[in-house]
């Protein structure tokens, strides 16, 4: 009996700090991770302030169509260029009533798997322009939050030319 119990307060004892260790960084994280950037013709509700009745910009609409990334940095990269910033320019398909910041946390992937810890990033005042640099190349998932709002949107990042 004695060494039943020695042995099932061993297993508990070496479970525990397993458990508590948490996910691993290459845990699942939902659907793999893949940029959409599109090169044509902006969508009609991305399209006010162009002079051009149909502009070609690269963009990025997320997910769930709430808000898309105009990027006037393509292609983003990681480190940043020193003679070209990664502007995104942030516009939410429904207008913004009032002042609400645009909250990122951006999550590399590889697949559909978690690589490193999350960064976040603000833009003050909320979707607009804004530089979002990131800390390595790869496929990024950020998630974006605004006036209520949540989307989620994937971009790579690459390697600066030399």
């Amino acid at each position: 009996m004695r060494a039943a119990l020695a042995a099932g307060a061993l297993a508990a004892a070496l479970a525990v700090p397993a458990m508590a260790a948490g996910p691993t960084s290459t845990a699942p994280a939902g659907p793999p991770c893949v940029s959409h950037v599109q090169r044509g013709v902006l969508p009609a509700w991305l399209r006010a302030g162009f002079s051009s009745p149909r502009p070609r910009i690269p963009h990025a609409v997320a997910a769930g169509g709430r808000i898309a990334g105009i990027l006037f940095g393509d292609p983003l990269t990681s480190p940043p260029r020193a003679t070209r910033s990664n502007k995104i320019l942030w516009v939410p398909r429904a207008p913004v009533t009032g002042i609400t910041d645009l909250r990122i946390s951006a999550q590399r992937m590889r697949g559909a798997r978690v690589v490193g810890r999350p960064v976040g990033r603000l833009v003050p005042g909320g979707p607009g322009p804004s530089i979002i640099d990131l800390p390595a190349t790869g496929c990024w998932r950020l998630t974006l939050r605004w006036a209520g709002h949540t989307d989620r949107l994937d971009l790579r990042y690459i390697a600066a030319p030399r």
